[in-house]
């Protein structure tokens, strides 16, 4: 079928709104509790969920980079579509007497079809927009962050009034409706079609076995490792945590809108700003605003525990926007969703060794040591990225790697 679309900013918008709802799976934070209670499951064992599914993010990063180069984007899409679709119904059917099947059902099998449907949707959307990728991917990820704004309200309606397993059915099947349609608008422009001569063109871009031997993947997968643990310590744990910072339970909805905002700009923002001020300079000031949300949170209670939340959320937006553009920058767009998968490896690794280094240090809910370690991998993170050098280049030209 050769119904491709000429205008960029059509693939942008099926994106957009493939990401948007893609990002649901992100609101394990508002899900977490009533499912809780509804499986009658310990809450520090439901928030490992969130974890599980983060990495297999990753994962289905990496698959499903290596995917679109098979099968193109469009099938990937919409096989990453119907995963998370899938994921979502059958957690409504896990039952009370093994409610560990929400790791499979929600984490695996969901976190492999966004990392899939995220991946593809940012790859192709780069290629539609070669001397605007900070602004594509900006527009791109902030949409998946603007889910929560979105949807966290009406999920926390629909968790109140019709109770879990309607919420995961009703969630499934709309996020399925819309972007299967939208599937079929995600496609490579026509010098990037697989099928095509000119796919056989070398256009300089690194393969992922040149990537891997450049010290700077390295660099920056181990950047991505030690940017984020405070957040990934604290998603899954907002809600409860919120509460005893002395938040409201009405607050805390409020709270996660605002992280979702906060998400949202960071990811449109600082994917813009890095088109002006360079890649670089844009990562290092989101791990300072990172750094000072950290060691704010240590003390923040109320209205300052949700600013200091927020600005944690902004830097996890902005890690979102950025980073895909680096190693677009650094590595070329022909190999983009593969390459940019194993990059975010360290992202993946993180979301896992930091919530168990954080439970294994946590005592009676004092969470001041986690987020000293929190704290202390940003400054780590900071050099990293100061050290960072532009590969030797296998092709002419390419802005913004400063």
């Amino acid at each position: 079928m050769r119904n491709k679309p000429n205008n960029p900013y059509v693939v942008l918008i099926a994106g957009m709104l493939t990401q948007l709802c893609a990002g649901i799976i992100y609101m394990w934070s508002i899900f977490k509790q009533p499912v809780a209670l509804h499986l009658e499951w310990a809450q520090d064992k439901a928030a490992l969920t969130s974890s599980i599914m983060l990495a297999s993010f990753v994962a289905g990063l990496i698959l499903g980079g290596r995917a679109q180069d098979k099968l193109g984007p469009k099938r990937v899409v919409l096989f990453g579509s119907i995963f998370i679709s899938i994921g979502m119904v059958l957690t409504a059917f896990v039952p009370k007497s093994y409610p560990e099947l929400i790791y499979l059902t929600y984490g695996i099998i969901g976190g492999l079809g966004v990392g899939a449907v995220y991946t593809t949707t940012v790859a192709v959307v780069q290629k539609w927009f070669p001397n605007k990728r900070g602004f594509a991917t900006g527009m791109m990820v902030s949409a998946f962050g603007f889910s929560l704004v979105l949807f966290a309200p009406l999920t926390k309606a629909l968790l109140a009034n019709y109770g879990v397993p309607f919420t995961f059915i009703a969630i499934g099947i709309a996020f399925l409706l819309i972007c299967a349609p939208c599937s079929f608008l995600i496609v490579n422009p026509k010098n990037f079609e697989s099928d095509s001569t000119s796919a056989k063109i070398d256009d300089g871009s690194y393969t992922t076995k040149q990537m891997l031997k450049t010290p700077q993947f390295y660099m920056m997968a181990f950047a991505m490792f030690t940017t984020l643990p405070a957040y990934f310590i604290m998603n899954p744990i907002f809600v409860t945590f919120g509460l005893e910072r002395g938040l409201t339970d009405n607050l805390t909805v409020l709270g996660v809108m605002i992280t979702g905002i906060a998400s949202a700009v960071g990811r449109l923002g600082f994917s813009w700003l890095s088109d002006i001020i360079g890649r670089k300079a844009a990562i290092i000031s989101f791990i300072a605003i990172n750094l000072l949300g950290t060691v704010g949170l240590i003390y923040a209670k109320g209205y300052m525990y949700i600013i200091c939340i927020g600005a944690i959320s902004l830097a996890f937006g902005g890690s979102a926007g950025v980073y895909p553009a680096l190693t677009a920058d650094y590595y070329g767009t022909r190999n983009m969703g593969l390459n940019y998968g194993c990059v975010m490896l360290g992202f993946g690794v993180s979301s896992l060794v930091f919530p168990l280094i954080s439970n294994a240090i946590t005592v009676n809910n004092n969470y001041v040591p986690s987020l000293i370690m929190a704290a202390l991998t940003c400054v780590a993170s900071i050099v990293l990225i100061l050290l960072l050098k532009q590969p030797k280049r296998l092709h002419a030209s390419s802005d913004n790697l400063n």
